[in-house]
């Protein structure tokens, strides 16, 4: 099962970025209206009102009524809301987009990569498109976030007598376990994972090759590209049809197709006119993961569940 997620983890960043659109649309789209909100809960259990009362539209928001107005101007005497000038909701509305569609991508990505993908494909390096994507979304989400925190916080007191200042708080912290993890996975985990690569182990042509040397032959930054076929394993990584270890999107470098070619449209033939530079043996047992494989594993894990956990607190302020 980690061959073949390694063995899929390596579709093209187009395909890749499709999917994430399509699988995460629907599940995050409740974020695209956190930002315009005004209003929050804490103002009707402060009274006991229903939306009605302070609002002219009886689900919230909107226009107030003479009620809601003077709520408003009593919390804006006692320093427990922010006025915001028409130039400042316009900036607040566009920062607010800018990171509701950030955390879109960063969660869809991590939702994309560790449900259908499995953290297995990243095992043989953390790709470079993944760690931009990743620190570029991290960074935009910490400054918008930072923004809409001031815009929106009248004081530091809030964040611990408020619903809503509770619940920002447990996002906000969250949120850094996820930028520390990815912290020590980029500047500590990844590079001993690149070394792997360039082990003799994995750098040398062995007549004799497992499964999990056989993984390091995936076509990719400039590595020789090989499959396994009936226990033999030939070197694909001339044929115009295997470009960058890839042949029709859905089959990879590295990997043994034994069972895949059983259902393709043309025969073994194929196969056996490649190359043929050794032979394929199983293993007594499992190798044993290193300890930083362990720990990018935990890490990979847990960011996902934290991505559910933040949606869920999320859905509590909205929906609670």
């Amino acid at each position: 099962m980690q061959l073949l997620a390694a063995a899929i983890g390596t579709v093209t960043m187009k395909t890749r970025a499709r999917s994430i659109i399509v699988l995460c649309a629907s599940c995050l789209f409740a974020l695209l209206f956190s930002s315009l909100v005004r209003a929050t809960p804490d103002y009707a259990k402060q009274t006991g009102y229903e939306c009605g009362k302070c609002h002219v539209d009886v689900i919230g928001g909107g226009k107030l009524t003479p009620v809601g107005e003077a709520f408003l101007e009593s919390q804006k005497a006692k320093g427990q809301y922010r006025q915001l000038s028409t130039t400042q909701h316009v900036i607040r509305l566009f920062v607010g987009y800018l990171h509701t569609l950030t955390a879109i991508v960063w969660f869809g990505t991590i939702m994309y990569v560790h449900v259908l993908l499995k953290p297995a494909y990243a095992s043989k390096g953390l790709p470079k498109g993944e760690l931009r994507l990743g620190w570029l979304s991290m960074a935009t989400l910490l400054v918008t976030g930072t923004l809409l925190t001031i815009a929106r916080m009248p004081n530091l007191a809030a964040f611990t007598t408020t619903r809503f200042g509770i619940l920002l708080s447990i996002k906000i912290a969250l949120f850094l376990v996820m930028l520390t993890s990815a912290f020590i996975v980029t500047v500590f985990i990844g590079p001993k994972m690149r070394q792997r690569l360039k082990s003799p182990v994995a750098a040398c042509l062995s007549k004799e090759m497992t499964m999990e040397q056989l993984l390091a032959f995936d076509g990719k930054e400039g590595r020789p590209a090989y499959i396994a076929y009936k226990g033999m394993v030939y070197d694909i990584t001339n044929s115009r049809f295997w470009k960058n270890g890839q042949h029709m999107v859905k089959h990879h470098a590295g990997t043994d197709l034994t069972d895949v070619l059983k259902n393709a449209p043309h025969g073994e033939d194929k196969v056996l006119a490649m190359p043929q530079v050794g032979m394929c043996v199983a293993t007594d047992r499992k190798p044993e993961k290193p300890l930083y494989e362990k720990v990018f594993y935990f890490f990979a894990y847990m960011n996902l569940a934290l991505v559910f956990v933040i949606i869920f607190v999320i859905s509590l302020w909205r929906w609670w």
